[in-house]
């Protein structure tokens, strides 16, 4: 069926990202780089246009990484030898990531260079948002773990196993932002029903154990609970 198909698609795609953060430890720290510009951002209020600069820049570095890693395994296949050709291939991908990351580092810089300058002067003000703007960066934060942290366990695969349960992080993720942002005890109660159906799929189509769909949902509910009492 068309949504089987794209479910499979989807996975093999991020088994992708999840080989490159296990077998190469730039690209956990381009992931770690890109949840702490994203909070910084968040806390020194730069704004939309800036924040979304910020955002391409991480993501293009990511990307270059990920290139970077199957340029190397396609070298790796057909160089089982030590050759010269194999490692300039190899040194210029890498050199690709370098100028990039340079590139995205500068622009960073010349972006957070005022915020930074404000907050040694004058000491840190959190910048305030609104609930939409929060929920969304909670989505994307708990996504980031949730990747990070299957790279971790080294079991099962991106939309299917393994601790934890990305399935039960966004689901509870999404009930602490709409409790919040409704502040409506029956809505916050559907959601949550939702959010503990899912979970208890997870487990009865036996793709998650209870400890995987445990410690997604805590997860969940404590990045975005979190982010929430800090930034509305």
């Amino acid at each position: 069926m068309p949504l089987r198909k794209w479910i499979d698609s989807a996975n093999h795609a991020i088994e992708g990202i999840l080989h490159a953060a296990k077998t190469q430890r730039h690209m956990r720290y381009h992931l770690i780089a890109a949840i702490l510009v994203l909070i910084i951002s968040f806390l020194v209020g730069v704004n939309w246009d800036e924040f979304a600069i910020l955002i391409i820049l991480a993501t293009l570095v990511i990307s270059v990484e990920m290139i970077n890693t199957a340029i190397e395994a396609i070298v790796d296949l057909h160089y089982r030898e030590f050759h010269e050709k194999a490692k300039v291939i190899k040194d210029v991908a890498a050199g690709a990531v370098l100028v990039t990351a340079i590139g995205a580092g500068i622009i960073g810089y010349v972006i957070l260079y005022e915020p930074f300058k404000k907050f040694f002067y004058k000491g840190l003000e959190i910048a305030k948002h609104t609930e939409s703007d929060v929920a969304l960066i909670s989505l994307i934060v708990v996504m980031i773990l949730v990747v990070m942290t299957k790279t971790l366990f080294h079991r099962g695969e991106p939309l299917r196993g393994g601790m934890p349960s990305g399935h039960a992080a966004i689901a509870f993720s999404i009930w602490v932002a709409v409790t919040f942002i409704s502040e409506n005890f029956v809505l916050s109660l559907l959601v949550l029903i939702m959010a503990v159906w899912i979970a208890q799929s997870r487990v009865l189509v036996k793709i998650h154990s209870p400890l995987e769909v445990i410690l997604g949902a805590l997860l969940g509910m404590s990045v975005t609970f979190f982010l929430f009492k800090i930034f509305t």
